[in-house]
């Protein structure tokens, strides 16, 4: 499940000059733009957006921008030099000024609408019009597209200044929450999980705005006093981002025709959706119908492989609305998410989230957003009752598929050939009952353990303090899975040689299933907190053991990141969970 990074030799793209050749703005060159939109993107005040794809937007450059960290790994993958992330003009341009970007860049760029639904529940009271007409990217503005390597990207500027869409807010990112999506995104992708990714982070050193956050060791479940942070701008990349909400709008304006071209806008979007993220499995040629059910298909086949991930290396999204759901299949959106440290079904960073957005009700959610994402395109099927029926059949076998992917994820988090329901039921009921942290106990059993000794790194409770004939408990799950194991052994073989499977290679596979380190938020905390002061040298120290999060790195990173989390951390705002992120 790690991505094999292909390395150049040199850079193809050593300058902005050079990126620039790539620029293909496909978004703004074939969908509808806003006809009430401002042309030169000076268009910053909340309003209705009626009709059309997108607003042209001018991004708001933050103040004495400063290099804070870029991804090396996107700029090895993209061809890109490590010099250009500090170039005088990457810099400006990925800080927000891109008004001298060189041809055939353009001086504008865009923001989108889209809805909300909330777990399956249409909302349009949060709106500040009531109507719906007023979200969308209230900070995001996208500045660039561009093939490269033959793959299109889109790059976006999370903290860009203000849109139509921004209803009130002042259409900043502050560092503390750009340094959490910055690191987590990269880190997410070397855990082999679909996701957005992260280009480059600028602070400014002068331009400030207020935020509510907790004070130090508050218990309080929402922030407690306002606080100064300084804006930073991160640039985050992805071949799309057309998200389920987005789509929702348009097909809500063609169930209602609130417009005259409601129903081709949303057919447009759609075909948009699938030359960006699904061009490789969906023929062009089909019609209109035939492509949406593929579409639907396809997308639920990524869905539930994407939250199966999700669980599968600890992973909460904290707010996973249909608005906060990439209709390419990757994750978006890194706001109150959080990585468990003790394993809790009910785990939920957000304390606005709800448990139906809690860890493992993330297969529920998903499948509520699939519902909407149906739902959104099935105007397009209304002449067509039979394609509707396919459709809804999707629809009512997205439980049955989400089922057989977190079947199959956990059987190679236990590296086991199937899963078998008992073993894991009792696994799970001991998991809550001792408690253990989720990342190190499965990296502790996939060095095969002989007994439970080893396993009791990750217990935040002794065995002997812990419920009567918890540890006999414990030792008889063992032994179970042990003996499953070693029938595994015999069940798999190897595709090269034909032979059965060693334990050695059974843990290797699971130590490629199973990471050793994860990126907990009470280490974020002191990088972030470092960061404001400066000091960029933690958040660089964590770019480079989270984006090796498979590997067995030095004993001095393994003391420092592969551990419990201290109990003076538990229950404080901001360490073990938060309101907002922004």
């Amino acid at each position: 499940m790690i991505n094999q990074l292909s390395q150049e030799t040199s850079p193809t793209v050593a300058t902005l000059d050079d990126l620039a050749k790539l620029a293909n703005y496909s978004l703004m060159d074939t969908l509808n733009g806003d006809p009430d939109a401002k042309q030169n993107g000076i268009d910053y005040a909340p309003r209705q957006v009626f009709t059309g794809h997108y607003v042209p937007v001018k991004p708001t450059p933050i103040e004495d921008p400063e290099y804070v960290a870029h991804s090396k790994t996107f700029f090895s993958e993209l061809g890109f030099a490590d010099s250009m992330a500090q170039s005088a003009d990457f810099v400006r341009m990925f800080s927000g000024d891109i008004s001298q970007v060189p041809e055939p860049m353009r001086k504008v760029g865009w923001a989108c609408g889209y809805a909300l639904s909330i777990f399956g529940t249409e909302y349009t009271q949060q709106c500040p019009f009531g109507t719906g007409n007023g979200y969308g990217d209230g900070r995001a503005v996208s500045v660039l597209e561009a093939v490269i390597k033959g793959q299109r990207w889109e790059m976006q500027l999370k903290g860009g200044g203000r849109t139509p869409y921004c209803r009130g807010a002042d259409g900043r990112a502050v560092l503390r929450s750009s340094v959490r999506e910055f690191l987590a995104q990269e880190h997410m992708h070397a855990l082999g999980v679909p996701t957005s990714r992260s280009l480059s982070l600028y602070v400014s050193k002068t331009e400030t705005v207020k935020r509510p956050w907790y004070s130090q060791g508050s218990h309080s479940p929402d922030p407690d006093r306002l606080i100064t942070e300084a804006v930073a701008i991160s640039t985050r990349v992805a071949p799309s981002f057309i998200r389920v909400g987005q789509l929702e709008l348009f097909g809500r304006r063609a169930r209602k025709q609130e417009h005259p071209k409601a129903l081709e806008e949303l057919e447009q979007l759609m075909l948009h959706l699938v030359e960006r993220e699904y061009a490789d499995v969906i023929d062009q040629q089909l019609t209109s119908a035939e492509t949406v059910l593929l579409l639907a298909r396809e997308f639920r086949s990524r869905l539930t492989s994407l939250v199966a991930n999700w669980i599968r290396v600890g992973y909460c999204q904290g707010n996973f609305n249909s608005d906060n759901c990439a209709a390419g299949g990757f994750t978006l959106d890194y706001g109150p998410f959080g990585f468990c440290d003790v394993f809790n079904p009910q785990y939920q960073p957000w304390t606005g989230g709800g448990q139906h957005f809690a860890f493992l009700n993330q297969p529920v959610a998903a499948e509520r957003n699939f519902l909407m994402f149906c739902t959104a395109l099935s105007p397009l099927l209304a002449s067509k009752p039979d394609d509707l029926e396919q459709l809804q059949q999707l629809v009512n076998g997205f439980s049955t598929e989400m089922q057989a992917q977190m079947e199959q994820m956990w059987a190679a988090k236990l590296g086991l050939s199937t899963f078998h329901p008992a073993l894991f039921n009792e696994l799970e009921t001991l998991m809550v009952q001792t408690p253990v942290d989720y990342t190190i106990f499965f990296r502790e059993l996939s060095a095969l353990p002989s007994d439970i000794e080893p396993l009791k790194k990750s217990f935040y409770q002794d065995l002997q303090r812990a419920p009567e004939g918890l540890d006999l408990r414990w030792s008889a799950w063992l032994t179970q899975w042990q003996s499953l194991v070693g029938s595994s052994t015999e069940a798999k073989t190897d595709a090269k040689t034909g032979q059965p499977h060693t334990r050695e290679e059974i843990a290797r596979q699971m130590k490629l299933v199973n990471p050793k380190y994860s990126l907990r938020e009470w280490l974020l905390v002191p990088a972030y907190i470092q960061a404001s002061e400066g000091d960029y040298s933690l958040v660089r120290e964590l770019q480079a053991v989270m984006t090796q999060p498979y590997a067995e790195q030095s004993q001095e990173v393994e003391d420092k990141y592969y551990r419990l989390k201290a109990s003076e951390f538990f229950a404080v705002g901001g360490l073990s969970y938060l309101s907002c992120s922004s």
